[in-house]
């Protein structure tokens, strides 16, 4: 067995009240220092106390220590990163100043722990200062002096474990599209999840599909072209923290149906690339966690003659 201990720490400069109360919001709906949507967001399966279960990715724990505004404990309940805990304290120095501490440890055999300092750590190690950054983001009201810079193994990993696309039949919520190709030679759908801080207005993925707008709904973005051997139409359409691309397509000749015989084995593959790769660019390029509840993480966590 070989024991890990990661230690990272960060001066705050803002009053340890008003970081606790960030603290206390981790894993909840508006969670404002949790990096995601560009890591597993946390989810617990119940507010966050003690007796809470969750985790985020593949690592599993359970909350086994709380004290409101101050610290937390999870410990782990899986073998993905063996078996030891994390925690994180928000301590005083002063009425504007704290420190935050998170301190990961963990038992592990050799073949973990290889895979820990190979590709894990550098995820780790980035995640913990990003949750730092956002602790700034939120409090402050403005981004850190000195942003973490993700290091080239961590995004290899990134990369390498991003969710991808599964089949799904088209939905209902598809609705331009069914009106366009009722009747279709040729329908598929890929969905994909979307974390926190995702966008969920369709017309935000319109980078997806490099073809004419067909119509614009509510939940839906729907393209297409047609053409004298066939016509098709692509939607996007965002529904209970999902993203589909669904596509239909109705073959008019013979024509069309030789060229889809070559074209439709690698539609698949084409359709899955571009929506994973939309996916991952839109992550990265969204607002921060702590960027999108500073206002009402300060709001939330200042004394009443503060907010004035």
């Amino acid at each position: 067995m070989r024991t890990v201990r990661n230690v990272h720490e960060r001066i705050i400069h803002a009053p340890a009240d008003r970081v606790g109360a960030l603290l206390d919001r981790v894993s909840a709906p508006d969670d404002p220092l949790f990096p995601t949507p560009v890591w597993p967001a946390m989810v617990l399966d119940r507010p966050l106390g003690v007796g809470a279960d969750g985790g985020h990715g593949r690592v599993r724990y359970r909350v086994t220590a709380y004290v409101p505004g101050r610290s937390v404990r999870f410990d782990t309940t899986g073998q993905a990163m063996g078996q030891g805990y994390h925690r994180l304290d928000v301590e005083p120095l002063g009425p504007d100043r704290c420190r935050v501490v998170h301190v990961l440890e963990l038992a592990m055999p050799m073949g973990p722990f290889l895979q820990w300092k190979a590709a894990i750590q550098p995820v780790h190690d980035t995640m913990i200062e990003e949750v730092f950054d956002n602790i700034e983001r939120a409090a402050l009201g403005r981004p850190p002096l000195v942003p973490t810079r993700r290091p080239p193994r961590a995004l290899l990993v990134n990369r390498l474990f991003w969710a991808r696309p599964r089949a799904v039949p088209v939905p209902s919520a598809a609705r331009l599209l069914h009106e366009a190709v009722p009747r279709p030679d040729f329908a598929d759908a890929w969905r994909m999840p979307l974390p926190p801080g995702m966008p969920r207005d369709p017309r935000e993925w319109r980078q997806v599909l490099p073809f004419p707008v067909r119509g614009i709904a509510d939940h839906e973005l729907m393209v297409g072209k047609d053409a004298a051997h066939l016509d098709f139409r692509s939607s996007i359409v965002i529904e209970d923290d999902t993203v589909t691309l669904a596509t239909a397509v109705r073959l008019h000749n013979m024509r069309g149906r030789l060229y889809f015989a070559v074209a439709g084995v690698a539609h698949p593959y084409m359709v899955r690339l571009m929506l994973r790769r939309a996916h991952r660019r839109l992550a990265f390029t969204a607002r921060p966690a702590g960027e999108r509840n500073a206002g009402a993480s300060r709001s939330a966590a200042s004394p009443p003659e503060l907010r004035r």
